[in-house]
């Protein structure tokens, strides 16, 4: 069995550890913890592993986060992955700083990334929402979010990733709803 994890983030220099790219770096420590490269491919950076006889195929978009639906459509399509096995990992501005989300569909929670996905492929796919909080100012959301991480946040990202790991591959082994019973009540 095949799963697309997608991490949602901004490709360029300036997007690293922003806190919209929290996507990318949660699949960098993942891709880094399973000793596996990412390779640029049409439509995003793919790496793969395999874990209890599944196949995890792990894509960063190319397409920055508003686009983002374009590559999802592109890789299910290329890989004949469905709905079901694909898990979204994107930034909430409506949870604490490294709260840990996992819904089986829903709607876009006013991440851009999430509606272009919606649009294109339909609302039913997982999704984990990494919380970032909301300490910003009015007018002040677009900066927060493609600002750069603390080093504080740094900390408690680093101190998450394990668990953000065995959530992603819990999602692959034993389904989204026993991972959501389990990973939602940490």
């Amino acid at each position: 069995m095949k799963y697309l994890i997608v991490g949602l983030g901004n490709i360029g220099q300036e997007y690293n550890k922003t806190r919209h790219n929290l996507g990318f770096m949660i699949l960098d420590s993942l891709a880094k913890e399973s000793n596996i490269s990412f390779i640029d491919k049409r439509y995003g950076a793919i790496a793969e592993f395999k874990y209890k006889s599944r196949i995890f195929k792990l894509l960063k978009p190319s397409t920055f986060v508003n686009l983002s639906g374009n590559a999802v459509r592109y890789w299910m399509q290329k890989e004949k992955i469905n709905n079901n096995k694909i898990l979204i990992i994107a930034d909430d501005i409506s949870l604490p700083f490294g709260t840990i989300r996992i819904r089986q569909k829903g709607g876009d929670g006013g991440h851009n990334g999430l509606k272009s996905i919606i649009d294109i492929i339909g609302k039913d796919f997982a999704r984990l929402r990494f919380g970032i909080g909301n300490n910003f100012g009015q007018g002040q959301q677009v900066n927060y979010v493609l600002g750069k991480l603390t080093d504080n946040e740094i900390k408690i990202l680093q101190t998450k990733c394990k668990t953000l790991h065995e959530a992603i591959k819990s999602f692959g082994t034993i389904g989204i709803e026993r991972t959501m019973n389990y990973f939602n009540n940490k």
